[in-house]
């Protein structure tokens, strides 16, 4: 089944406003579309003067689609560690005098950016979104001629890659690689001192909503403007003088709490005045909610709330890790949410703020995490490369209230340079240096995530190995609730609660303790049995949808009888490639009766409040 690619009435790919918790839809462009582009194998083109030679760019490419995708229009998969960008630009002449962003929302990896010609600024990272002041070298009204380099070697070991292959092809759970440019990239045109970002705390137990706005820059006499609407009723507003980053409360009366139940979002407006005048407008929103972890459960609003996660590595066929259409993250949610789980964890990539948005108004949980895989966690440049990429992920995100909890590692001893497995378990020698440099390294996420965002409780590692945690994950693939059981909470000498790697990890200390990844089961469709179709987990390979159903209903009912665990995350929602132990096909099948799988997915404890 082929995926459709939304456009608009110019034919623009992904033409949706990207940035729905900060729009200014009045004073933007999308600059999407076919853009000229080059291979660069050698590492040549830069010394043949590509930046100034139209020539040297011999191929078109549809952005925002990697080159590897087919939705890009290239579709070449093997290795390319250079890449380049070229299109001619002209931003509207009403744009004059004021300050002129450009926006990429995603590069992977290394990314340069000229001009006219003239170099503009540089980026290390390739999924954070980031924003030049191009101000400078722009001129409105005239075309003009963009640039954009990337260097993206995911073999160096410098950079995290998530679930991209390191080897030609994709093999186990390691797939097509993603080169380049693979988010939206956009323009806009702001007041010389309008808003520069404007964090978004709410106090649930106090019903006030904190903001903390930056400027562009600061005008003597001008105000700061915040308007909260419920649907089309004010229900509170307040102005002061602007002040870079100074704290303004604003009660919300009556307030109404957001829930999987209940997502209601509170429409925020906010401007600069100047003399009784707008002259910068946002328009944002934000949800009254909490998230708390007590007594070994996860609470949401003061209430618990048992976890009932899919793994969600957001691959499309056709788009890799950028889907085909707005719709289409909308739909990939509905999916999840109509087999019955309440939220996902987001495995090894960071997705879309679109995504986000949509998880906002649906209601549906999830785990913030970075593609952390492939990067050596001793080595400074990739220590270095890590925490600079994840801060500012955290950064960017932090405002959606659908997240309750970060995530900046996976699977730390065997995907990080040292480590293993040894008898069945996450191994580790506890006297290898490399151990406490990752260690380190751990204490410095956990804090710098704390810093940014104090809100939310922070997995250190998912699976493994822990340094310093508030929720308590393992990962456990078995095929029977008895061999879960045991794994979960052996009540074996002083380990009553999994220990992912023995001897090297801290003793669990009361964190919530959540079956991250389980399941994996491996069931096709009978249309798709055809030769090696892949793999799943524990070898099993089931062939009756009955067989697929008890394997995970026996396990979900044992998990809502275990008094100790907070949650799980089930492996996974979509097949991936060759991975083929979702509960939809790649592309989108369901392979069972969603309301089926509902009932088994949908099992938990009496003390869950969703």
């Amino acid at each position: 089944m082929k995926t459709a690619t939304a456009t608009n009435s110019k034919g623009v790919p992904r033409p949706e406003y990207p940035r729905m918790q900060f729009r200014r839809e009045a004073s933007w462009t999308n600059l999407n579309g076919t853009w000229d582009f080059a291979i660069d194998r050698t590492g040549s083109a830069r010394e043949r003067g590509i930046v100034g030679k139209k020539e040297l760019f011999d191929r078109k490419i549809v952005v925002p689609f990697c080159p590897e995708s087919e939705l890009s229009g290239i579709g070449d998969v093997d290795f390319m560690d250079d890449v380049w960008y070229r299109r001619e630009v002209t931003f509207p002449a009403a744009w004059a005098g004021k300050r002129i962003l450009l926006h990429f929302d995603g590069v992977d990896f290394l990314s340069e950016c000229w001009l006219d010609g003239v170099p503009v600024f540089s980026h290390n990272g390739g999924s954070a979104p980031f924003v030049l002041d191009v101000t400078r070298f722009a001129r409105p009204g005239e075309r003009q001629v963009l640039v954009v380099h990337a260097h993206d070697d995911v073999r160096g070991k410098m950079q995290g890659g998530g679930k991209q292959s390191l080897g030609f092809f994709s093999k186990g759970c390691h797939y097509t690689r993603v080169t380049g440019i693979w988010k939206t990239v956009w323009a806009e045109a702001v007041h010389p001192q309008g808003l520069a970002s404007c964090r978004v705390t709410p106090n649930f137990d106090t019903s006030e909503v904190v903001l903390e706005p930056r400027f562009l820059s600061c005008g003597a006499g001008d105000r700061f403007r915040a308007v909260v609407r419920a649907g089309r009723k004010v229900v509170a507003e307040r102005e002061t003088p602007v002040a870079q980053g100074a704290p303004v409360c604003i009660a919300v009366p009556d307030a109404r709490a957001w829930s999987p139940s209940d997502p209601f979002l509170y429409d925020l407006e906010l401007s600069v005045v100047r003399g009784g005048e707008e002259i910068d407008r946002v328009e944002s929103y934000f949800a009254m909610r909490k998230v708390a972890c007590e007594d070994g459960r996860i609470l949401l609003n003061g209430k618990p709330v048992f976890l009932r996660f899919v793994l969600d590595q957001g691959f499309y066929p056709d788009g890799v890790w950028t889907a085909p259409s707005d719709a289409a993250l909308k739909a990939d949610i509905e999916r999840s949410l109509a087999m019955g789980f309440n939220g996902a964890r987001l495995h090894q990539k960071v997705f879309d703020d679109r995504w986000h948005y949509w998880a906002d108004r649906l209601g549906y949980l999830t785990w913030a995490e970075y593609p952390s895989w492939g990067f050596d966690a001793a080595a400074p440049e990739a220590q270095r490369n890590f925490l600079e990429e994840w801060t500012a992920v955290v950064a960017a995100l932090r405002d959606h209230p659908s997240i309750i909890g970060w995530t900046p590692l996976n699977e730390s001893t065997v995907n990080n340079g040292f480590g293993g497995w040894k008898d069945g378990w996450a191994w580790a020698d506890p006297d290898d240096p490399k151990l406490e440099a990752y260690r380190r390294l751990v204490r410095t996420a956990v804090a710098a995530t704390r810093a940014i965002d104090p809100t939310r409780p922070v997995n250190d590692s998912s699976g493994w190995i822990h340094v310093e945690t508030d929720l308590w994950t393992v990962h456990s693939y078995r095929a029977t609730p008895g061999e879960q059981r045991k794994w979960l909470f052996p009540k074996s000498g002083d380990r009553t609660v999994a220990a992912n790697v023995p001897g090297v990890e801290p003793p669990h200390d009361g964190q919530p303790v959540v079956l991250d990844e389980w399941g994996g089961f491996k069931y096709l469709l009978p249309e798709d049995r055809k030769g090696d179709a892949g793999w799943g987990y524990n070898g099993l390979n089931l062939t009756e949808e009955n067989a697929f159903l008890s394997r995970i209903g026996d396990q979900t009912a044992l998990f809502a009888g275990l008094k100790k665990l907070a949650g799980w995350c089930y492996t996974q929602l979509t097949d991936v490639e060759q991975e083929q132990n979702g509960v939809y096909t790649y592309d989108r099948r369901p392979k069972a009766d969603p309301a089926k799988l509902a009932a088994v997915f949908g099992a938990k404890p009496k003390w869950s409040a969703w």
